[in-house]
């Protein structure tokens, strides 16, 4: 499939974005369709860290386990998973921006079974289409969260 791609500017600093987009333990107070999200170790967050999210698609619950694969304060970090026959990744950019931060979002799925191959094939526009959608919701979610000024700087310690 190809990759979906998302940007927004927040008005706030790179590393006030950054520090609330890697606060894993908080996103499921801060995401609309975040049910419930449980980071999986004690440790700050960043490379190696593994959570499990399970979030509401299409009106059904599905529980995802990722990892943060690069991690670079305030510039970007990657996370992968793999699930349902496909590999996936997403990257988000920070970069000043005037007075804020513009943030990219990149979400891309590499299909590894035959199965995930053929529903690709057929669903990929469709799909592409939605999770701009429920990424560009994400983003709005913690646009509006850091904007009002609820941000601090050690979240994820």
């Amino acid at each position: 499939m190809k990759s979906v791609q998302v940007s927004k500017t927040i008005h706030a600093a790179p590393e006030a974005v950054f520090d609330v987009f890697t606060d894993l333990r908080n996103a499921g107070d801060r995401i609309t369709d975040i049910i419930s999200i449980e980071v999986l170790g004690d440790a700050p967050i960043g490379v190696g860290t593994k959570w499990r999210e399970t979030r509401k698609v299409f009106g059904k619950e599905h529980t995802e386990e990722m990892e943060i694969m690069d991690f670079n304060r305030p510039e970007g970090y990657k996370v992968e998973a793999e699930s349902s026959g496909s590999h996936y990744r997403t990257e988000f950019s920070f970069e000043p921006e005037g007075d804020g931060t513009k943030v990219t979002m990149t979400f891309g799925a590499v299909p590894l079974t035959l199965f995930a191959k053929i529903v690709s094939f057929f669903m990929g526009p469709m799909m592409r289409k939605s999770l701009a959608q429920f990424m560009e919701r994400d983003m709005s979610d913690l646009k509006t969260y850091i904007e009002a000024g609820k941000t601090t700087t050690a979240q994820n310690a």
